[in-house]
């Protein structure tokens, strides 16, 4: 059971909190024939097996880097093989086409109440669940467009893609070629996100570790501001060694929290959500109540 830490609760009461969503929450969907969305690591394996003779003489080398978590360097030999139409196709046949319907613990994200939400996820399973929630009053933005700033500024709630979605696979960043041009072009977006890492707290939820563009910028500001509270990492239980959870904590500032996942299903997650939105509706009251906004 996650012992929920007090400023993280209070965090997300006040609105000060980034919820950052990985595959993981997106793989909770289903369609009407009992299919989930792949995860990304299994995305480039299924390639891997539907295109395995085209793909034959890197195959290989893929396996490697797949083994070694860098998706980026997978993607990038799949793409440049295969081309961007072909890649493009399989990513909508995956991510879009399928019609998935959100799930239970897309609902407890959404009763969390955060103002802010970052995804790297292509699919838009999430953000449509938001927005018929919502009643389509939630903006959503992906980290090419020069007007993000904008509603960080105002009470809107805000969904960002930072690494794009299916409809615009020109735009994906898929690749270590994508990331870094993107950075480079984008870069405004990229110091919004130190911003956001330095004022908020982010709690990440169906995350790797391995995302560069969340790596660099949490490094970056933990030794640029050290001190300051740390962010939340929500994984399954024994996930993560003792050892890379205190690299977490000393590099990047990030806390790991863990919940029981027995039979692999990361049924706990929900219940732990479930608790967590307990928990900061109970806090809402109490700050309502003591007029300390």
């Amino acid at each position: 059971m996650i012992d929920w830490p007090e400023y993280l609760i209070e965090a997300i009461a006040r609105r000060k909190c980034v919820l950052f969503l990985g595959s993981g929450i997106s793989a909770n969907a289903c369609n009407d024939a009992g299919k989930h969305p792949l995860t990304w690591e299994a995305f480039l394996r299924d390639i891997l097996a539907k295109r395995s003779d085209k793909l034959e003489g890197q195959k290989d080398v893929i396996e490697q880097t797949l083994r070694l978590k860098d998706y980026l360097t997978a993607c990038e030999i799949i793409v440049e093989t295969l081309g961007d139409n072909d890649f493009g196709e399989l990513a909508a046949n995956e991510f879009r086409r399928p019609g998935y319907k959100p799930s239970d613990i897309h609902e407890a994200v959404y009763r969390l109440d955060s103002r802010l939400v970052l995804t790297p996820n292509i699919d838009k399973i999430y953000e449509q669940y938001a927005m018929n929630e919502s009643h389509s009053t939630v903006v959503v933005k992906s980290y090419y467009e020069d007007d993000i700033a904008k509603y960080l500024r105002t009470d809107d709630f805000l969904i960002i893609r930072v690494h794009g979605y299916v409809d615009n696979v020109s735009k994906i960043i898929f690749t270590h070629r994508q990331y870094s041009e993107a950075r480079c072009k984008y870069a405004s977006f990229y110091r919004m996100l130190d911003a956001l890492i330095l004022t908020h707290t982010f709690i990440f939820l169906g995350c790797g570790i391995s995302d560069p563009d969340i790596q660099l910028i949490l490094e970056n500001m933990n030794f640029l501001y050290p001190g300051c509270l740390p962010h939340y990492f929500v994984a399954a239980k024994d996930t993560y060694s003792k050892e890379i959870e205190r690299s977490l904590l000393h590099n990047r500032n990030l806390e790991l929290l863990t919940y029981d996942n027995p039979d692999g299903t990361h049924q706990q997650l929900l219940n732990e959500l479930k608790e967590l939105i307990n928990k900061v509706e109970e806090k809402r009251e109490e700050i309502s109540a003591k007029g300390i906004w």
